[in-house]
């Protein structure tokens, strides 16, 4: 069933355009990294909009603001909508403040109609989703969830060498509640930009993600010996001529771990670090990271072997010490089923166009998974482009989110009529 609260697709827009301008670049992006002082600002905006429609702001250990709505029955457990603020350095306008300004919204608009929930409401901002500065990602949801320890990642430094904890302090929004009781929330939703190009591609207006796909990274190491530019190149050592080939079949292994549906799999190298890094001589070290994904776990496993066993032959067949060290694994994280239901109940009821679909990208949704049952709702953005100035979305696609979200999160909270 549709809800009829007053939910206003245009008042969502205008505080995703207002809350742009905090952080805003000249590329009409934003820069709004965890724990800046610009990130304290935007903070503090969402502070006002939440108070003045009626919630209740707690803030804990590692920053996550919680804003909680009273239900009828207390002794329910809260129903939570959630995303984040922070920003990559060349962010976009909508990467997780989508989420967060959506559920703003349903609360504004609840607020407006003087409607009551049986089950409480929770609108959370996880503190450091991006993990732009402060690595790795997802520290709030995660450090929420028991994936981190609260010491660990208070004491996360950047590339400055400030500490988490420290920076936390000092924009004033360290709190003192413990952020392990989000795990007695009893549903977590997270609307999010799909930051992939099928839901455009395909003319749909939303997509009800089921799973989250397995994730395995490595850290390659190739050693050789350094060489001169100039010398004949029998005998060379060169580590480059290893990481190469090694490099290049990432994405033959990825492609070729075909899953028994039909799926491949992902392989990304996103950081390379050469040395000595002089255009004349052949590197004696070549170190790079690896990042798989798979939504079949037996197939994900398989690419970590096949690299593995590459890395071996290169390093026979040219001399060289070839390391591939397993730095982070995530498993494939299953959404509930039931939420996944609701959401697309409320598609189907609003009319619009989905698809059920997994993620390839980490959310906090993936670390909430392990504790409350979670579920995600992905709208389009033009192009698939985030983590850059150019994200785009209509206003059309950030209302068919809104709406379902509504449908959804209400249905799962009860209201009383």
């Amino acid at each position: 069933m549709s809800t009829n609260i007053p939910l206003s697709g245009t008042r969502l827009w205008d505080s995703l355009m207002e809350i742009a301008k905090i952080g805003g670049t000249a590329k009409g992006g934003c820069n709004r990294q965890t724990l800046t002082d610009l990130d304290g600002e935007g903070r503090a905006l969402f502070q006002k909009w939440g108070e003045a429609c009626g919630l209740t702001l707690s803030v804990d250990k590692l920053g996550n603001m919680v804003f909680r709505r009273p239900g009828r029955d207390p002794s329910r457990k809260a129903v939570a909508i959630g995303s984040h603020l922070d920003t990559q350095p060349t962010g976009g306008k909508f990467d997780g403040i989508l989420g967060v300004l959506a559920g703003l919204e349903v609360m504004r608009a609840l607020h407006e109609a003087g409607a009551e929930t049986e089950a409480p409401l929770v609108l959370i901002n996880w503190t450091n989703e991006e993990g732009a500065r402060f690595s790795p990602p997802m520290m709030g949801s995660g450090g929420a969830m028991d994936v981190f320890t609260l010491d660990e990642v208070l004491s996360k430094q950047d590339a400055e060498g400030k500490v988490f904890g420290e920076e936390l302090r000092r924009i004033g929004w360290q709190g003192d509640a413990d952020p392990r009781e989000l795990q007695k929330l009893g549903a977590y939703f997270e609307l999010h930009i799909e930051q992939g190009p099928q839901l455009e591609n395909e003319g749909l207006d939303l997509g009800v993600v089921t799973h989250a796909l397995a994730q395995r990274w490595f850290e390659v190491t190739v050693l050789g010996e350094e060489s001169h530019g100039g010398s004949i190149m029998a005998g060379r050592r060169d580590a480059m001529m290893g990481a190469a080939p090694l490099i290049a079949a990432v994405e033959e292994i990825a492609l070729a771990a075909v899953s028994p549906t039909g799926e491949p799999g992902r392989g990304t190298v996103g950081v390379v670090n050469v040395y000595p890094s002089s255009r004349n001589i052949a590197p004696s070290r070549v170190w790079f990271s690896i990042d798989t994904r798979h939504g079949d776990s037996e197939r994900l496993d398989w690419m970590a072997a096949q690299i593995k066993a590459r890395a071996a032959e290169i390093a026979a067949a040219r001399g060289l010490t070839i390391e591939v060290l397993d730095f982070w694994h995530s498993p494939l994280m299953p959404f509930a089923e039931p939420l996944v239901a609701r959401l697309a109940a409320a598609a189907e009821a609003r009319g619009y166009k989905y698809k059920k679909m997994p993620t390839g990208i980490g959310h906090d949704a993936v670390y909430m998974a392990r504790k409350v049952p979670t579920v995600m709702l992905f709208c389009p953005c033009h192009g698939g482009i985030s983590h850059n100035e150019a994200e785009s979305i209509t206003p059309e696609w950030a209302t068919a989110g809104l709406q379902v979200l509504a449908d959804a999160v209400l249905a799962e909270a009860g209201v009383v009529r």
